[in-house]
């Protein structure tokens, strides 16, 4: 194992993250949130620099111009990760460091960036990029009577009595 690769397992049980560890320099970790559920990490160690790499949220289904747009204006602002596209254009938190920068503090720094990146853009985003969706989700449930909980981030615009 590298030093490298004590350090971010050092620091991921210090911080009592659940993680997996399928191969030797790689770590998933689970980030636990409020507006997102949990945001699932790579932490991948390569020759000269760690890779980090967090799902977002998939493509979206509308409003593309108004949803990037919300999306690189945060990327002048972020440190260690920024937003990315895939080749579907399904977007991820991604981002490079050099090894020499990394120590317990700093995989703290970039997880908590990660997490806070990924929590708090996740509302907006969804409304910006999901908006008819997430209504029509509203509406067939409150048609059926099934629960609303996951659902009240949305309530302002997809609640028909606040409309």
């Amino acid at each position: 194992m590298s030093d490298v690769s004590r350090v971010i397992q050092a620091a991921l049980d210090a911080a009592e993250l659940e993680y997996d560890h399928p191969n030797e320099g790689a770590y998933l970790v689970r980030l636990p949130g409020r507006h997102k559920l949990a945001t699932m990490t790579w932490l991948i160690v390569r020759e000269y620099s760690l890779h980090i790499e967090a799902f977002f949220c998939r493509r979206p289904d509308e409003n593309h111009a108004d949803f990037y747009r919300f999306l690189l204006e945060k990327n002048g602002r972020m440190y260690g990760v920024s937003f990315a596209l895939d080749e579907v254009g399904d977007v991820h938190l991604t981002g490079r460091v050099s090894l020499d920068s990394i120590g317990p503090e700093e995989i703290d720094r970039l997880l908590g960036c990660v997490l806070t990146y990924s929590d708090d853009n996740f509302d907006k985003a969804l409304e910006l990029g999901f908006k008819s969706s997430i209504q029509r989700e509203w509406d067939w449930r409150v048609k059926r009577g099934e629960s609303l909980a996951n659902l009240q981030a949305f309530a302002s615009f997809a609640d028909p009595d606040r409309r």
